[in-house]
């Protein structure tokens, strides 16, 4: 199984929670999970992965290595994430997308197939 990684946004607090809700009733049987961040670092995603990893029974160490090759090769876009945050403030959360890589695959052609 093959995962993916990607910071998707800065979004407020209760705007993330209630999408968080819309998002799980429509995505239940994807193999995907937004999570949210008050800070731009490796650690505090990671921290977030290994609770969705045992939750999804992920392969833990894939989905780590993932994020932490994110990091690896995308420094500029890290830095930009970490000054949009600072920017938003402290009600805001960094939003990042994990998970398998067909799930996202699915996701992407469902929104091509709503718009045809």
């Amino acid at each position: 199984m093959s995962y993916t990684f990607d910071i998707l946004g800065v979004s407020p607090l209760l705007d993330f929670f209630t999408q968080q809700e819309k998002i799980k009733e429509k995505t239940a049987h994807l193999d995907l999970e937004y999570l949210g961040s008050y800070t731009c670092t490796l650690d505090s995603f990671l921290c977030s992965v290994e609770t969705v990893s045992a939750h999804k029974n992920w392969h833990r160490d894939r989905v780590l290595d993932t994020v932490i090759n994110f990091w690896m090769k995308n420094a500029e876009s890290i830095e930009y994430w970490t000054e949009r945050l600072q920017d938003a403030g402290s009600e805001n959360l960094l939003v990042a997308r994990v998970g398998d890589i067909q799930g996202l695959k699915y996701t992407f052609e469902s929104l091509i197939d709503s718009r045809m």
